[in-house]
């Protein structure tokens, strides 16, 4: 039986008691965990004293997986090495990895410097760079009437071993250094996300193995314009839900208050910039060149017939100029 209440040790020499099995007790254990986990070996893993390890954003390594000699063989680990050499005494870091400010501030409580420069427009000692700084979603309507061969696709054609589930997150990143082009991969899951129309032929079964390498180049101008439209819409969907909780988390004069301000705003460059940058897409969706001229190119069929481009194939002769033509 689990107990009521458990004791916690809070800083060097205060102890607070604290109830399990309530709301308070479980917030504590979910921030518990995401400030205590690392992702070693592609799950999320508890790591008892490698968890005491603080963050630095320059010369420092993720925890990474490794192996335990024993006395009977060897074990499972994690490989924590630090990214400089060390003097007796210092402190060994490591790299909480790359995340965007939220979620440092999420899952941790603090937003490190890297990101509070880029946050910040680059302002704290020059550099600059973009980083992830927004979550966009999408997914495949459950409406639409291709949504079986597109789940196949999803499922078995896209990247060996790591199937697509039909909702997805895409990161956008913002940042000085940030010219707003979304993921390629985000664009390539929304082309297929809206395949319909003339285009569905490609969701035929004799193009199941190559139809998602098609949906990382634009299909068609519908198509593309479906695509660019969701960004567009999902933009201005989350830049009118932070306007709504903007006036609420100025408010609050604290410094977690100051730094929800500041990720909001970094959230907010980073929507804006993919927001104007997918409005100039729109803008253009004629000056691309989409799938069916790719592929008559592919096959030498983007010019004219001349009768001169029958003598590459064996002979001069003009279609009709003889008896047994039928």
């Amino acid at each position: 039986r689990f107990p009521e209440t458990v004791r916690i040790r809070v800083g060097d020499d205060e102890v607070e008691e604290r109830p399990c099995f309530s709301p308070a007790g479980f917030r504590y254990a979910v921030s518990l965990v995401r400030s205590r986990s690392s992702f070693v070996d592609g799950s999320s893993r508890l790591l008892p004293y490698l968890d005491y390890a603080n963050h630095d954003d320059y010369d420092s390594y993720e925890l990474v997986g490794g192996g335990i000699g024993t006395l009977w063989g060897s074990a499972k680990g994690a490989l924590l090495k630090s990214g400089k050499a060390l003097n007796v005494g210092d402190e060994v870091r490591i790299s909480y990895g790359p995340k965007g400010p939220a979620d440092y501030l999420l899952d941790h409580g603090f937003v490190p410097p890297m990101c509070r420069m880029i946050s910040e427009g680059g302002r704290k000692g020059g550099g600059g760079g973009s980083a992830v700084a927004a979550e966009l979603s999408f997914e495949v309507s459950e409406a639409d009437r291709f949504r079986d061969d597109k789940l196949d696709v999803l499922e078995y054609e896209t990247y060996d071993l790591a199937p697509m589930e039909p909702l997805q997150t895409f990161d956008v990143a913002g940042g000085p250094g940030s010219t707003g082009e979304p993921d390629p991969a985000m664009m390539q899951f929304l082309r297929l996300a809206h395949l319909g129309g003339k285009d569905a032929f490609l969701l035929e079964s004799i193009f199941r193995k190559e139809i998602w390498g098609f949906m990382s180049e634009p299909v068609s101008e519908d198509n593309e314009r479906g695509a660019v439209g969701a960004v567009i819409e999902a933009c201005r969907s989350a830049l009118g839900e932070m306007d709504e909780v903007a006036a609420v988390v100025a408010l609050d004069a604290s410094e977690k208050g100051r730094l929800c301000s500041m990720v909001g705003q970094s959230e907010r460059d980073a929507l804006e910039r993919t927001l104007a940058y997918v409005r100039q897409e729109a803008e253009a969706l004629d000056l691309k060149e989409y799938y069916q001229v790719r592929r008559l190119k592919s096959l030498g069929l983007d010019s004219d017939w001349t009768p001169e481009d029958d003598v590459g194939f064996g002979g001069t002769r003009v279609p009709g100029g003889a008896d047994y033509d039928w």
